[in-house]
């Protein structure tokens, strides 16, 4: 495994956002934490955009091929849902400012979403897409591509921040803190 390998890029990315998890948890002072905050979601969305984007299609239909139908849907499915709630948790906390009731509860509760959906990402998804015929230097190449486009002309909108942005958040605790 080398460092332009997909999934070890994937693994670094896992790594520098666990780290700013910690971080998070560590600072002292709202403004220390919103920066935190920020780098983090900012990493995130061009996670989940890279994933979504390149590595989970080709993993999908490789696993398909190899082991059906069923065991992928399981698998992917899963990793797509994990994405959605933490899609949502970024654009609920895109609209909030870090001074608000909930905002470090709801990022608290992003990064305990994340680290689970790492950990299944590491210890199942990984696994198994190791096992597939996939020529994962040129899969990394596209994704350290697609990265520095991302970093360079910005992330597209997530379809959930739409729903957010257009629609609101009543369900959620820290709206309704706020309508009180």
């Amino acid at each position: 495994m080398r460092k332009s390998d997909a999934i070890s890029i994937l693994k670094a990315d896992h790594d520098l956002v666990k780290k700013l998890f910690k971080d998070f948890e560590a600072a002292e002072t709202t403004r220390e934490k919103s920066a935190i905050a920020k780098q983090a979601i900012l990493e995130l969305k061009i996670h989940t955009t890279i994933e979504e984007e390149i590595f989970y299609p080709v993993v999908r239909k490789a696993l398909k091929k190899a082991i059906g139908k069923e065991e992928t849907t399981d698998l992917m499915d899963e990793a797509d849902e994990e994405h959605h709630v933490a899609k949502l948790l970024i654009a609920e906390l895109e609209t909030m400012k870090a001074s608000d009731d909930h905002w470090a509860g709801k990022f608290t509760v992003l990064s305990e979403s994340v680290l689970h959906h790492v950990k299944e990402e590491e210890t199942e998804m990984f696994v198994e897409a190791r096992k597939l015929d996939l020529d994962y230097e040129a899969l990394g190449a596209e994704i350290l591509a697609r990265k520095d486009a991302l970093k360079a002309g910005g992330v597209p909108t997530f379809a959930e921040q739409t729903l957010v942005t257009n629609f609101g958040i009543a369900d959620s605790p820290a709206e309704a803190s706020r309508l009180r």
